[in-house]
């Protein structure tokens, strides 16, 4: 089955890259901690959303910062991924920064709604 859909991928000019079932993808739990950690370094005052995100895009060569990627996503998405990885992973290691739960009941859920990290207009 694997080989067939990898083939199918190919020929299609994908590039497939094959692994193992987990809960929350590859993507989301190498992705999800961290921009949840730079919710922590925001909620902390270690820095503000414009410094943590100018770090990554300098110092890491991020094209866009974990804050506004986070923006973009729906923080209310980046919490519901971090409460699936949380529920199937790691109570501790995939908890969600308190910050990043008081804006969505807030509803400041990023770009959708005009306000998360930054502000938006229309």
């Amino acid at each position: 089955m694997v080989e067939k859909a990898v083939a199918i991928a190919k020929a299609l000019d994908k590039t497939p890259v094959v692994v193992n079932d987990a809960p929350g993808f590859v993507s989301n739990r190498v992705l999800m901690p961290m921009i949840n950690e730079a919710i922590f370094c925001v909620q902390d005052g270690v820095a503000t959303a414009e410094g943590v995100d100018q770090v990554m895009k300098l110092g890491m060569n991020h094209p866009l910062g974990p804050l506004a990627l986070a923006d973009l996503i729906g923080l209310d998405v980046c919490l519901a991924i971090m409460k699936v990885l949380q529920d199937g992973l790691d109570v501790h290691k995939y908890r969600p920064a308190p910050l990043l739960e008081q804006m969505v009941a807030k509803g400041q859920l990023g770009r959708k709604s005009g306000q998360g990290f930054y502000a938006y207009r229309d």
